[in-house]
């Protein structure tokens, strides 16, 4: 870590974050929930919330995947992701569902405000984010895609999601 000029995650806490939420909707697979933790610390998300059945550390195979970022990243768990959206909305976020549906916003074509507060909320593996959020979002961002699926692993599109906020937020002032 030293060689890598990595920071613990004790000083990981002090560190400013990106003023982004990560919401995940009932995800199954801990080794998802794991590979959003590792993510969101390699792009300093300010916290995540796990709703519904979504596990919570410390499970092993959130470990195996998180690699020990499920120390450093602030989380909370929720009965619902609806609880959790409305909880962020009164904290003033914005709520961006990461859907896709009738209406939904190109994630490059997706205005990123600085001094704005998101919540990118990832939903299940098989069912996507409950109709409910969905209906409370403020936005639905999809990603292109050109292939013969429509959709990616959720861990993979919350990767590519994170970096797009981290690069416009933090890297492209």
């Amino acid at each position: 870590m030293l060689d890598l000029h990595r920071i613990t995650a004790a000083q990981f806490k002090q560190v400013e974050k990106i003023p982004v939420t990560v919401v995940l909707d009932d995800v199954r697979s801990e080794m998802n929930v794991g590979s959003v933790f590792r993510t969101a610390d390699a792009f300093i998300i300010n916290r995540i919330a796990l709703c519904g059945i979504t596990a919570v550390p410390p499970m092993p195979e959130i470990h195996k995947t998180a690699l020990g970022a499920e120390y450093s990243v602030e989380w909370k768990h929720y009965a619902t992701a609806l609880d959790a959206v409305q909880e962020l909305r009164s904290e003033g976020y914005t709520i961006c569902a990461i859907e896709q549906v009738h209406g939904s916003v190109s994630l490059e074509q997706f205005e990123i405000k600085r001094g704005v507060k998101y919540a990118i909320v990832f939903g299940n593996e098989v069912s996507g984010v409950s109709q409910a959020v969905v209906d409370a979002s403020d936005y639905c961002i999809e990603l292109p895609q050109c292939g013969t699926k429509h959709s990616l692993n959720i861990a993979n599109t919350a990767a590519i999601v994170m970096w797009h906020f981290f690069h416009h937020l933090k890297l492209n002032p």
